[in-house]
């Protein structure tokens, strides 16, 4: 059996489906939504992509948003961590 989603799930999954389709100012948005800030709704949706309710309800949404998620985590992980000279496939020695 699914986990059973509340009303503010629904919503957080409806609001982010919504969002993809306007413009504008989300932290305003999700203040004014859920009275709670950008920082707790994104650590809210997080877990919530992440359930089996949820992926039962809008599993195309979900996939979506996952596939969002890992891509900024490895642009991040891009960014952080910088690639040695050495390691340069074209600057190996040679090693005839």
């Amino acid at each position: 059996m699914h986990d059973e989603l509340s009303e503010r799930d629904k919503a957080i999954l409806a609001f982010e489906n919504a969002q993809a389709h306007h413009a504008g100012d989300k932290e305003q948005a999700i203040r004014a939504e859920f009275s709670v800030s950008a920082a707790r709704y994104y650590q809210l949706l997080g877990a919530l992509i992440d359930s089996p309710g949820a992926r039962a309800h809008d599993p195309m949404l979900v996939k979506r948003l996952q596939r969002m998620r890992d891509a900024r985590a490895q642009a991040r992980a891009r960014r952080s961590l910088p690639t040695p000279d050495y390691a340069q496939p074209n600057d190996l020695p040679n090693k005839d």
